[in-house]
């Protein structure tokens, strides 16, 4: 009986043991979601279709996405440490990181292949006729190397035209007004444009691999927290499939958050880039890699004084969060 005693008493201070040590334990502590802020243009939103159906979340992440009309705006909303992400342009990237060097790639989202353009006014027949005229686009960044990269064809420089810096939403409005009698957008801006009368002079499909759109992280956030980069990785590329696999569901929802007319949403001159994409296109071997077109614009913003030096470009991208999403 006392032997019984004695296995009972023991059993019973265990059970007490695991029921203090339960009680103590911490409860898991909820990750806040990681913010991200992009622009509105096409290649941009897989992101809402990863978070309206859910892809972000089954995948273990929650997401915050903000849509920003100005990218400057957003850019500079970034920089004060409001957003953990932030999607755009490489060049726009690059010129961030001259003052930002703590931040790297971690995903290409897609190549515009005519979905950037130049529109102009009826009477600018040719690139030709920009001489003397006034040129829009967002000056200091890719659309300043898009727009010189169009004056080239015509044997024009910079010196040769008026370049007046706006945002891409703004270029209707100026055409309209006669502000400029030039500039470069993309939808939704460029039916409002054409609607208003101007005409396409001239579209990224003529400068193939210049205009790469993509995802980038601050370091704090890519050191912290990893497993919820790759997590986001994974539930964007799985709405890309999805959204090409059931375009005109995936239009509807893309409608919807933006509230612009779905007509505005075609794919048409935006190759959204996949898994095996990206992996191309961050072999630094491939003369077609992110870091040889890192280069150029680096080239360009250093020689046209926009930034007095840019970071090692081999360490502003990181591959290693980019993984499939199956």
């Amino acid at each position: 009986m006392p032997k019984l005693l004695n296995y009972f008493s023991i059993f019973l201070i265990i059970c007490l043991l695991l029921i203090a040590c339960r009680s103590t334990t911490p409860p898991a502590v909820k990750r806040p979601p990681l913010k991200v802020a992009c622009i509105t243009f096409v290649g941009y939103r897989p992101a809402i279709i990863a978070q309206e159906k859910g892809f972000f979340k089954a995948q273990g992440v929650d997401v915050e996405l903000s849509y920003v009309e100005y990218a400057q705006l957003q850019q500079a909303d970034f920089s004060a440490g409001k957003y953990d992400g932030i999607g755009l342009t490489l060049g726009d990237f690059m010129i961030l990181s001259a003052t930002h060097p703590d931040m790297q790639t971690v995903m290409v989202v897609d190549e515009t292949t005519g979905a950037d353009v130049v529109v102009a006014q009826p009477q600018i027949k040719t690139v030709a006729d920009l001489k003397g005229k006034k040129l829009g686009a967002n000056l200091g960044g890719f659309s300043e190397v898009f727009v010189t990269e169009m004056l080239k064809t015509a044997n024009l420089t910079s010196d040769d035209v008026n370049l007046v810096k706006f945002d891409a939403l703004e270029i209707p409005q100026r055409l309209q007004s006669n502000s400029i009698q030039a500039g470069h957008t993309w939808e939704p801006f460029l039916s409002e444009a054409l609607k208003l009368g101007a005409h396409i002079l001239y579209t990224s499909k003529q400068t193939p691999g210049l205009i790469l759109d993509l995802v980038a992280f601050r370091g704090e956030a890519i050191r912290s927290r990893p497993q919820d980069i790759r997590a986001f990785v994974r539930g964007w590329l799985q709405a890309l499939s999805y959204w090409e696999a059931n375009i005109q569901e995936g239009n509807a929802l893309v409608s919807k958050t933006l509230k612009i007319p779905s007509n505005t949403l075609s794919l048409e001159g935006v190759n959204l880039t996949d898994f095996e994409e990206n992996q191309k296109l961050f072999q630094s071997t491939n003369p077609n890699s992110i870091y040889n077109t890192a280069k150029k614009y680096a080239d360009f913003f250093i020689r046209t004084g926009n930034v007095t030096r840019i970071p090692e470009i081999e360490t502003l991208f990181n591959s290693s969060l980019l993984n499939s999403p199956s």
